[in-house]
Order: structure tokens, then sequence, then C-alpha cells
């Protein structure tokens, strides 16, 4: 994949405050004297309001200007990555099957803080026991549960701080970095199954994307995958504030995942929304009992075809218990006298207690 054609346009999709300046701004102590005089003059206080005026029109036509009225995200307007077909897989002999399953290791990044024990214990003893390694990444402290600690409950500096302690500590022992919120849950084995036709040497950055304005980026609430050579991209492009700011703006906030896309864009790397074989999105931003109750109400015939990809990989807003629950639906029930042959095993990290 070309990084030059992920680049695109560069300069056109910067998003910060600073770029607003198509309109001239006198400096601090021109504005300071003229208001002084401006006391006495009433003439030179007019200039003065007009000016600031004129300036305060400026900045808001450049930023409606960055603004699509009316529209809506729509995820099929996005970069699409497909994921294999199982006779690609199937083609393979034995041997190349299991050294390609152990080629995909997956580091997990979990964000967590002090409020979120519940979900904090649900994840920790359900699915991330099937990532390669997991961390969770606290705001402060928590001494229930082993943690690493970012002292910032700030959202995009958790996730600064946490893709850079995972580059400084894991950049040679992993090749793919998962990030979830505690309210996801994920089925690792096919994240490792859609990653297999990828090279984490080039720079992926997927998940479910989305689009804000000019920007297309991956929703945090579906997880973000993001390959071994986008983290090192990203990692560098941390220590330039111009293009990768400590804070997200101080006029309006963005989210730490659009945040991260406008990061990530400057180094080249471009949100791919990630799809099954037959084209469904693999990564949900909403729970299995949320979708399946929307295709009821819009598609009633096709509840199970409609709802959710076969290979999915996560689901957004899950409870506690209901973590529990899935982790019986994908690892535990199966029907008897049903031979499933998966040309593929992803086998556990070793002394992993996982399912």
């Amino acid at each position: 994949m070309n990084a030059g054609n992920l680049f695109g346009n560069s300069s056109k999709q910067q998003f910060t405050f600073r770029e607003l300046d198509g309109c001239s701004r006198p400096d601090t102590g021109t504005l300071v004297g003229i208001s002084l005089a401006g006391a006495m003059i009433s003439e030179s206080s007019s200039f003065v309001k007009g000016m600031m005026l004129g300036g305060v029109f400026c900045v808001l036509v450049t930023l409606l200007g960055r603004i699509r009225i009316g529209h809506s995200p729509n995820p099929h307007e996005h970069r699409h990555l497909p994921g294999p077909r199982e006779e690609e897989v199937v083609r393979l002999s034995e041997q190349e099957r299991l050294e390609l399953s152990r080629t995909v290791r997956v580091y997990c990044i979990i964000l967590v803080k002090p409020k979120d024990l519940g979900q904090w214990a649900a994840v920790k003893d359900t699915w991330s026991h099937h990532c390669d390694k997991a961390d969770f990444y606290s705001s402060e402290n928590v001494k229930v549960f082993d943690s690493i600690v970012l002292d910032n409950d700030d959202p995009w500096t958790m996730m600064r701080e946490a893709y850079k302690h995972a580059y400084d500590h894991y950049k040679d022992d992993y090749n793919w970095f998962f990030l979830a919120h505690p309210t996801t849950f994920a089925i690792i084995e096919n994240l490792k199954y859609f990653l297999l036709k990828q090279d984490p040497s080039q720079p992926f950055y997927t998940g479910r994307t989305e689009t804000s304005g000019d920007l297309q980026y991956v929703n945090g609430d579906g997880g973000i995958v993001l390959s071994l050579e986008s983290l090192t991209r990203l990692y560098k492009v941390f220590d330039d504030p111009t293009k990768c700011p400590e804070q997200a703006g101080m006029i309006w906030k963005l989210s730490a995942d659009k945040q991260l896309a406008l990061c990530l864009k400057y180094t080249g790397v471009q949100a791919e929304n990630a799809e099954d074989s037959e084209k469904k999105d693999i990564f949900n931003t909403k729970s299995v009992s949320t979708l399946i109750k929307e295709t009821m109400a819009s598609r009633p015939q096709e509840v199970v075809e409609g709802c959710c990809s076969d290979m999915a990989i996560t689901f957004s807003g899950v409870a506690p218990n209901h973590m529990h629950v899935m982790m019986y639906g994908v690892y535990r029930l199966r029907a008897y006298g049903h031979n499933f042959n998966d040309a593929l095993i992803f086998l556990p990290p070793a002394g992993s207690d996982n399912d």
C-alpha cells in the first residue's frame, strides 16, 4: 500500500485553529495602544471594534467553510479493508497455516478509570485472556487491580501515553496493537484471522470508520487497530506539537479518536473500514442485543443475515454480566454432532488461562 496515496493532500486536512489564518491579526501591542487612545477618541474606539468584529467574522467564515452542512456519518463512504476468504486459507498446507497463525501477535490496550470498576473486572475475567498480552491503562491507581497508572483522566492524554508506553516496551514483541474501552467485547481470534492478509510493516489503521466534516476516523467505541508501522509513525509525530498537539483544542475539544486520526493523517495513515468477505462491518459500536432489535424493527425477515457478520470482532456497550454471557456463547456453547473444521487454529499465549 502506497503511503503517499494514503496521505493525500495533508494541508487541506489540517484541523487546528492555528491554520485559520486567512485573516490578518494585529499584534497585542497595537491593540493595546489603539484601545487606550479609544478611551479619548470615539472614532478610534469604533475602529477597534470594527477590527475585532471583522476578525471574529473571518474566523467564523473560515470554520463554516470547513464544515459540510447537513452531512451525516455514512460508513459506506470510507476506504474499505476486506478480510481474507476461507478458500484462500484452505489452499495453504498445514505447516503454512500453523506458521501463519503464529505471525499475528496482538497487544491489547484497555483504557480504564476507577468508575469503570465493574467493566474492568469483566474484561479482565473474559476476552482479555485471548490477547497475546493485555494491559490496563488507568487514569489513577486502583488497589484492587494491577494497571499501568497514567495519572491523568483526559481521554486524549490517556490514549497518547498508552500508545507511547506500548511502543517503548513492546514494539519488538508484537506487530498489532488493539485499543479498546472497558465496555467493548472483543473476539481476538477473529481479529487475528482478519489481519492474516495484512502486513504489519505497512501503515494500517482500521476499525469502524465514521466521517466528521472532511475527517475520516475510527470510532473508538468499536476498538482501534494499529499496525506496528502505524504505531511507529504515531510515536514519532507525538514529538511535533504543531501536527499532533497534546491538548485537543481550547475553543472546541475533539474526541480522542478524532484527534488520533488527525495525528495519523500527518504521517500518511488514513482510516480504513474493516469488513468481512461479504462487506459487512466487523467492528461494531453497539451491543449484539441492540443490533438485533434494530434489525428486527427494520428487516424482520432477515434478522440473522441482516444483524451482524459471522466474523464480527467487537461489540460495544456491553454490560459486565453480558460479557460473561458472550463468553459462553462464543467459546463454550457447541451444537453436538456439528464438526467445525476451521482452517486455522490460534493457540493461546503460553501460560494463559484463556478459554
